[in-house]
């Protein structure tokens, strides 16, 4: 087998994968809305498959910042954001969301993008939410419940930013902390609390509450679950407040010893926020409370028309270009379409293959990168004119006009790719969108305007005899 056909071979296999890779995509997106979101909720998306953006698909954009001052002291910012974000992403990834964006922006921000979501309230209440659960013993003495009427009798001891007023402070005896239920009932709790959220193997919705509401059962990791069999079997008939985020959801009287490390948390929840409660105990609490700073909801008609403008455009830009090159450079320019063809389908099987996200500057990207492409073949095909000129050979112009474009096309492709590798790295979101399908663009351009009309070049002048290059 010879060089040229062994190049070949190689071409068509990867043209072949490529169509392969693509499949999926075009497959899923022929498909209507109704259609995809039926397939999503049964986890059933294919794998490998470009995602369209907030821009594109519509959904919740929100920047959260990190409450710093609440804030364990021992604990440095830069490791408390690297643990927000990774909960965060769990808990979106169990939600269900396809590809969000969880980035951090500065030093206390991140940003969140949630494709195909516009629920925004039920998304802030799944991100938002501290889910600091600890299991606190009630103070059922007699003092206790004297001390609690009389905090009582001065009205309600929170402010309205939730923190104890001066005056019930003072009536809190040591050791003991006051605590609000979510039934407005006041509660006076040890100091400590002997288990947290953090010994939870997992969590999940149950039926099986008052009137048949949902509950979340939750089960301890087995070193826990001893300690809580231990607990319960010391505190018989005493109540234990179950908390979360500084609020008692309830306060069950043990009546024996719970082996097995199991338990519900009961607070006549819906279903949905059953789940999403579930889903935040398994993930974890957050290092410190966050809080909305910025919101924004795209809905997803404002999506389909970007795409159908974004086809639009690029798809006219495609044509007049198509049509300048042939009309130009006549076969020669043909041959320039081929590469340019097959360098937009390596690109989006590459961005399918990578489950990349495609974005409105995701698509200028792309239509950058195939205007480099266009000028990596012009610059070759004017050195070209310029050797037939001179009155050289086909095949020696040809090799010398390659030779003397590719440090000029090499130049321009290296500072572009510069630009874009740094835009990458200290870009967001679709920064980082655009940077991405630039970079692939690139090296694609690179192949496609060198190797590949080279190798159509080559084919032809072995195949045929010669005299004039239609260029």
């Amino acid at each position: 087998m010879s060089k040229t056909q062994t190049k070949w071979i190689g071409l068509l296999a990867l043209v072949v994968g490529a169509l392969f890779m693509l499949y999926p995509s075009i497959n899923w997106y022929s498909l209507d809305a109704v259609e995809r979101a039926k397939l999503e909720a049964l986890r059933e998306r294919p794998k490998y498959l470009v995602n369209l953006g907030l821009d594109l698909k519509g959904g919740t954009h929100m920047v959260m910042e990190l409450e710093v001052d609440k804030l364990d002291a021992k604990t440095p910012l830069n490791d408390a954001m690297s643990q927000a974000i990774e909960i965060l992403r769990n808990r979106i990834d169990q939600f269900g969301v396809a590809e969000p964006l969880i980035v951090r922006q500065g030093a206390r921000w991140i940003v969140v993008q949630l494709p195909g979501v516009t629920d925004s309230v039920h998304a802030k209440e799944l991100v938002g939410k501290t889910a600091m659960l600890e299991f606190r013993m009630v103070d059922d003495t007699e003092k206790g419940r004297t001390e609690l009427n009389k905090i009582l009798e001065l009205g309600n001891p929170f402010d309205a930013n939730g923190v104890v007023s001066p005056a019930a402070a003072k009536l809190v005896p040591e050791g003991l902390v006051l605590f609000k239920g979510k039934d407005s009932a006041m509660y006076l709790l040890q100091k400590e609390s002997p288990l947290t959220g953090a010994s939870l193997e997992t969590a999940k919705v149950e039926t099986g509450g008052e009137y048949g509401l949902p509950v979340v059962a939750f089960k301890f990791k087995p070193e826990a679950a001893g300690k809580f069999a231990a607990l319960t079997a010391a505190n018989v008939n005493k109540h234990m407040a179950i908390v979360l985020d500084g609020i008692v959801y309830s306060a069950p009287v043990i009546k024996g010893r719970i082996s097995g490390g199991s338990g519900i948390i009961e607070g006549q929840f819906t279903p949905e926020d059953a789940k999403s409660l579930a889903i935040v105990l398994r993930a974890g609490a957050l290092p410190a409370p966050v809080k909305v700073i910025e919101e924004r909801v795209v809905g997803p008609t404002v999506g389909e028309d970007s795409i159908k403008d974004g086809v639009r455009s690029g798809a006219i830009g495609f044509i007049l270009v198509v049509l300048f090159i042939i009309i130009y450079y006549r076969a020669s320019g043909l041959v320039a379409v081929i590469a340019l063809g097959l360098n937009l389908v390596l690109l989006v099987a590459i961005m399918a293959y990578l489950r990349s996200t495609l974005t409105l500057p995701g698509m200028a990207g792309i239509i950058l990168s195939l205007a480099m492409a266009v000028d990596a073949n012009v610059l070759i095909f004017e050195r070209i004119r310029e050797e037939l000129r001179l009155g050289k050979p086909v095949k020696t112009a040809l090799s010398v006009g390659y030779d003397r474009a590719f440090s000029a096309i090499l130049d321009s492709h290296m500072t572009s790719l510069i630009s874009s590798v740094f835009l990458f790295q200290f870009g967001t979101g679709p920064i980082k969108g655009f940077a991405v399908t630039l970079t692939i663009g690139l090296i694609l351009s690179l192949f496609t305007a060198i190797v590949i009309t080279r190798m159509i070049f080559d084919y032809y002048l072995e195949n045929n005899e010669v005299e004039e290059l239609s260029i």
